[in-house]
């Protein structure tokens, strides 16, 4: 894709996103329904927009509170970041709006709800339905690098199910929009990669540590590198301390293929369109990006 047609892209998104701020949503647009989930700043609602009939998720997030643990520059960021992107694996940012007291993110409604829910009830996934999320997140994952955005914080309670039983990323709060190199602690430790862990400059590649982490953790129930102690899974982490128990029985490939996830050199992790071509994913994944179960 030339540079031009990249920008008329962008400016066709930022002119779109426009339009759905001068609408000026208010809370008198929505019928509010039952609580869809709970977050650290507040509580997301399943909802109406009155005019269209349109069921969106509606995420209501309390100043006060964004203020106190000082996020109010991480939410702006993953606003900005989120509104621009349009992938079928990515939960789509509508537009928001706010009032004294609070800020709300109208999103698009994943009617499966939490992965993370789905993931304890199985206690872990199937071969098939593993490397179906696995090449979803993946597609995702190249269209947001080929975008410049770096997630950095793919792990089973940022994913959500559609309708459909497919997959959607949907929290962007670690996200960063990137030309360069950056050096910030943050995501979750169980899915830092070592370069994070030891405070180095780190790139894109970190979401190919995080998805062979999540690989691992649909396979197998349980994050890779998990310890009692904080700092024996840093230990772990950083001497890239792998094994696979013996529990449940899993493939030769998809370990093959974790391996080649989680390697401590980042610019020799497995390219993700490289991903997409193993014969774990080609063997497992269904085509459709969606599992049906």
């Amino acid at each position: 894709m030339g540079i031009a047609t990249e920008a008329q892209q962008e400016h066709k998104a930022s002119s779109e996103s426009t339009a759905a701020e001068k609408k000026r949503w208010t809370l008198n647009d929505f019928d509010i329904g039952k609580p869809l989930g709970r977050g650290k700043f507040g509580h997301v609602y399943f909802s109406r927009e009155k005019k269209s009939n349109h069921i969106v998720a509606l995420k209501v997030l309390f100043k006060s509170q964004l203020k106190q643990s000082q996020v109010e520059h991480q939410l702006r960021r993953e606003v900005e970041i989120q509104s621009h992107l349009r992938h079928p694996n990515i939960l789509r940012l509508y537009g928001y709006f706010y009032d004294q007291k609070r800020v709300y993110l109208i999103l698009e409604y994943a009617a499966k709800g939490e992965l993370y829910k789905e993931l304890q009830k199985c206690k872990y996934f199937s071969e098939r339905r593993a490397a179906t999320y696995v090449a979803s997140l993946a597609r995702a994952l190249i269209y947001c690098h080929g975008k410049h955005v770096i997630h950095r914080d793919i792990k089973p309670e940022n994913l959500l199910v559609g309708a459909q039983g497919e997959l959607k990323i949907a929290d962007f709060g670690w996200s960063v929009h990137t030309f360069n190199r950056r050096r910030t602690m943050c995501g979750t430790l169980d899915y830092l990669p070592p370069e994070m862990v030891e405070s180095v400059e780190h790139d894109a590649n970190v979401d190919i540590w995080s998805l062979g982490v999540l690989c691992y953790e649909f396979l197998y129930g349980v994050p890779p590198f998990e310890a009692k102690e904080h700092s024996d899974t840093y230990r772990r982490i950083i001497q890239v301390d792998l094994k696979f128990p013996p529990k449940p029985i899993v493939s030769s490939a998809a370990k093959d293929l974790i391996s080649q996830m989680l390697v401590k050199d980042s610019s020799q992790r497995l390219p993700l369109h490289k991903l997409l071509e193993h014969p774990w994913i080609v063997q497992y994944a269904d085509p459709s990006g969606v599992y049906k179960g």
